[in-house]
């Protein structure tokens, strides 16, 4: 039996031309049965040429953040499998593909892609301050989290239903460290995860700041560590975390 597929692009302050043309490939290469935009804080210019493509547009009037736009589209979708992808389309169509591809055959709870795989395809470079902050930043996720891949932060990742409401409820990031959050959490729930390569593109007209943005994934693997350790019942974890305010999970917050 055929799985279904949807697939959510979180998207700010987008290249709707750009957009338009990654949604016609995702189309072309997976067929999927939704493809869901989760708009944040668009002009209505913006909104208008969105909403005139071949997706289901969700819109914010404020910025939610990365990990809260994908949430709030994730439990929307009503497919066997979830995706997200960027909008600025890095990880072309059929790469997406690749990394769907475990998770429909039932060879992977979640698939997540990989820049820095040794089978990945790079098209374009980052400088190299982006380069070395992200290559730190894998090493130090890699011996911090005990699920142990070459990219973390790649915008391309799928998993089966079944994968996201066992996870759901333990995501509070709503920025740029859901991802790790998200796999952290799950490798605690003991789903299998595969790392799948990817062509990938930079984008260097990016306005995300390297420095900053590498200190707040920081900050945020920290706090996946605590949550997974968390959800394993560890019990230094456990009193750790009777001293902090517990803020509510992502599904059980207002995001409009």
């Amino acid at each position: 039996m055929t799985r279904s597929v949807g697939i959510v692009i979180p998207a700010y302050h987008p290249d709707v031309d750009r957009l338009g043309a990654y949604v016609r490939a995702l189309h072309d290469a997976l067929a999927p049965e939704e493809i869901r935009v989760e708009l944040d804080a668009a002009t209505p210019d913006v909104r208008d040429r969105i909403a005139e493509l071949p997706v289901t547009l969700n819109e914010a009037s404020s910025r939610r953040g990365k990990g809260a736009a994908i949430t709030a589209g994730f439990e929307a979708l009503s497919t066997d499998v979830l995706a997200f992808a960027d909008a600025d389309g890095s990880t072309p169509a059929p790469s997406i593909a690749d990394v769907v591809a475990p998770v429909v055959s039932g060879n992977a709870d979640l698939a997540a892609g990989s820049r820095r795989h040794p089978d990945a395809t790079v098209q374009s470079h980052q400088t190299v301050a982006r380069r070395y902050l992200g290559d730190g930043f894998a090493w130090l996720a890699r011996r911090l989290l005990d699920v142990h891949l070459h990219d973390y932060q790649c915008g391309a990742k799928a998993l089966t239903a079944d994968a996201w409401a066992r996870i759901r409820h333990y995501l509070h990031e709503p920025g740029f460290a859901w991802d790790i959050e998200l796999l952290a959490v799950a490798d605690a729930v003991d789903c299998r995860i595969v790392e799948v390569p990817v062509v990938w593109e930079d984008r260097p007209e990016s306005t995300v700041s390297p420095v900053e943005t590498t200190l707040r994934l920081a900050r945020g693997l920290f706090t996946a560590r605590h949550r997974a350790r968390l959800v394993r019942n560890d019990r230094l974890h456990t009193l750790l975390d009777r001293s902090r305010d517990s803020s509510p999970a992502l599904v059980d917050r207002d995001h409009r």
